[in-house]
């Protein structure tokens, strides 16, 4: 897959004064001369001073590219610098038909042409923009994050390992809680499998709820990849959500990293498109279609069909929902479970159903196993570990009080 252009959204110009300064996360607040990297003072900021109300957390589907994002109290002027040493010799910004983007407080900035499988270093920073006009651009204090650093993805890599989240259903604290049983096992990026949220109200719940404890936890280092569950439709910040979790490819996408061909559908509501709920203002029906002709033919690629393992994410399951079944739950079985026996998918993980289990394969319904995640409750909360290389696919499933709540093993 060719890497693509950067691409930017249609912001909006509003400030959540509710979101508190304790927000920062401990991100040094600096004041700065000019564009210069001395620094002249660093103190805790007042509330009426130029701030990161998160850090900056990674996004990538690529080999060569990193996507960075934060988010700033004020509009700015904003820039990533980096470099394979701490030196951070180097600075991308986001130019958009020749111009580098300005007056944004949602900043996303790709860094191109990098080294698969290489460490890079990187600091975000944003200059306070006071004054919009034709005829001058007032700035005015420069703050820096924290220095961090990543590692690109590797297509050959010989292995591959990555953590899901799911059904979380607004209780930021789950992630500190269900992240500590991973322990010390090393992983590649953290995967969340929709229904982060019970619906979308404003930018200072996506803040709370989700940036802030991920970046705190994983997200400055580890790429961090969502995808939406039918709550994330839900509310009047819903269609939003795409300032803070998009691809190049949209809200559905595929990468391919060591042995692992990953595909993320986006299954929508589970609703029907005429439930009251939406006022007609629903059409996930023809979203889903659209996703079924863009995923056979990704699937008649030489890159999926010589893949080791083949791998679907998505929220709600092609099997095995609660009964009884929506008509979004009955629309995804329709459509993607017979192109997944056809092109002969290795395995499916989802959650949506606040039941965690583990289906092996069933012939003549689907037969690839099933592994959905569990709920928001205590005791039903779980962790999947997955693990990847030339010889063994693993999947282990902990819940919320570190015992074992299912596994599976796929073989080469």
């Amino acid at each position: 897959m060719k890497d693509k252009k950067p691409f930017s959204f249609s912001r909006r110009q509003f400030i959540d004064t509710a979101v508190k300064v304790s927000a920062v996360g401990g991100l040094a607040y600096i004041q700065m001369s000019g564009c210069g990297n001395e620094e002249n003072e660093i103190t805790p900021p007042p509330e009426n001073k130029h701030v990161f109300l998160c850090k900056p957390y990674l996004h990538t589907l690529q080999h060569r590219q990193m996507c960075v994002r934060w988010i700033t109290n004020k509009s700015s002027y904003s820039w990533v610098e980096y470099g394979d040493t701490e030196q951070l010799n180097q600075k991308a910004m986001h130019i958009e038909d020749g111009l580098v983007t300005t007056h944004e407080r949602i900043h996303e900035i790709y860094l191109q042409n990098l080294e698969p499988g290489k460490t890079y270093y990187y600091r975000a920073a944003s200059k306070e923009i006071t004054e919009y006009n034709s005829l001058k651009t007032p700035f005015g204090e420069t703050i820096y994050s924290s220095t961090y650093s990543f590692t690109t993805p590797d297509p050959a890599a010989r292995e591959i390992s990555w953590l899901v989240l799911n059904d979380l259903h607004d209780r930021p604290e789950s992630f500190s809680e269900l992240m500590e049983l991973n322990s010390k096992d090393p992983y590649d990026f953290v995967f969340l499998n929709g229904d982060m949220f019970n619906y979308q109200s404003g930018e200072k719940q996506i803040l709370e709820h989700l940036l802030i404890p991920c970046t705190d936890l994983f997200a400055t280092q580890k790429p961090l990849l969502f995808v939406r569950g039918n709550h994330e439709t839900r509310g009047n910040f819903a269609q939003r959500l795409k300032d803070y979790f998009a691809y190049p490819e949209g809200l559905f996408f595929h990468f391919h990293w060591g042995p692992v061909f990953a595909i993320v559908l986006d299954t929508g509501e589970d609703k029907g498109d005429d439930h009251p709920t939406y006022a007609g203002r629903a059409n996930f029906n023809a979203y889903r279609r659209e996703q079924t002709v863009w995923l056979e033919q990704l699937m008649q690629t030489d890159a999926y069909k010589n893949a080791t393992y083949r791998v679907v994410m998505m929220h709600i399951p092609p099997f095995y929902c609660n009964q009884p079944s929506g008509e979004g739950e009955m629309h995804c079985n329709e459509l993607f479970a017979p192109l997944f026996n056809q092109y002969k998918v290795d395995l499916v993980i989802s959650g949506h159903t606040h039941k965690y289990g583990v289906h092996p394969p069933v012939s003549g319904k689907h037969n690839y196993p099933v592994i959905i995640g569990g709920g928001p409750k205590d005791n039903e909360r779980t962790l999947m570990k997955i693990k990847a290389n030339e010889k063994t696919l693993t999947v282990q499933m902990i819940n919320d009080v570190n015992k074992p709540a299912g596994s599976y093993t796929i073989y080469a």
